[in-house]
Order: structure tokens, then C-alpha cells, then sequence
């Protein structure tokens, strides 16, 4: 299984909506980080949905080694 490349060791803060779905670069390779943009085509990478329950500031994982899922959870510190 082929790891992630790292887009950058500490989280994206983004503001999001209620309701909305944010759509998570898994591989690293995205030009729109923290969020997909189709750069994982060909690989074994897929992008994961984050369904914001409620408005606010959320913290995406951008070391992409997270074992929280699409949210940060301070692995990128160890890296």
C-alpha cells in the first residue's frame, strides 16, 4: 500500500457550513489542498466526504497520516 505524500506538516483551518460536504485530498498531491481536485486518479487513493454538522472552523489534516480521518489530530508533530 503506497503512503500519502505529506501536502504540509500541520492542519488546514477552514471555515465551513453547516449541512455542506468538504471533500478531502486523501493522496496529497492536490493543488487545492486540504481538498480534492482529481490528482488521485490512477492511483489506490480515493478522497474522503467531511459533513459539516455544524458552522465553524474545522481543522483538516494536512500531514494526510492523521488517524482521526479527515480531521487533524497532531500526528504531523511526530513526522
Amino acid at each position: 500500500m503506497s503512503k500519502p505524500e505529506i501536502a504540509q506538516k500541520s492542519p488546514y483551518a477552514v471555515e465551513v457550513i453547516a449541512g455542506k460536504s468538504y471533500w478531502w485530498c486523501a493522496c496529497g498531491k492536490s493543488k487545492s489542498q486540504p481538498f480534492c481536485d482529481g490528482s488521485h486518479k490512477g492511483s489506490e487513493f480515493t478522497p474522503m466526504e467531511h459533513k459539516a454538522i455544524e458552522s465553524g472552523t474545522v481543522y483538516f489534516c494536512g500531514c494526510k497520516n492523521s488517524k482521526n480521518g479527515v480531521l487533524c489530530d497532531g500526528t504531523h508533530q511526530s513526522l
